[in-house]
C-alpha cells in the first residue's frame, strides 16, 4: 500500500483511489493511488490519449500549470481534504 499521493505527494488520507497513469482503454494495467481530488483533477485536465502519451511520468503532470497550481494550492490541506473540481475549458 501506497504511502503518499502519486500526483500530489502528501500523506494519503483514509479514501484512496486508483488511477492508471496510462488508461485501461490504451493497454495501462498499472495503477497508482491518489487522493480523490487529485484524481477528478487528472481527468478534468487531460484526455486519456494525453495521460497515455505522458505515461507514468508524475513530473510531466506536475509541470502543466494548471496542474502545478493546483499542487502548490493543495500542499497544506489535510489528508482527506475535498472540494469541487474545475473541469478544463
Amino acid at each position: 500500500m501506497a504511502d503518499a499521493c502519486w500526483l500530489c505527494e502528501r500523506p494519503l488520507g483514509h479514501k484512496t483511489e486508483w488511477h492508471h497513469p496510462v488508461p485501461k482503454s490504451r493497454g495501462g494495467r498499472i495503477t497508482v493511488a491518489l487522493h480523490p481530488i487529485c484524481h477528478r483533477t487528472l481527468h478534468a485536465q487531460f484526455s486519456n490519449g494525453e495521460l497515455a502519451r505522458i505515461g507514468l511520468d508524475p513530473e510531466r503532470l506536475r509541470a502543466d500549470p494548471v496542474v502545478a497550481k493546483f499542487v502548490a494550492w493543495v500542499a497544506s490541506k489535510p489528508p482527506d481534504f475535498h472540494a469541487p473540481t474545475a473541469r478544463k475549458r
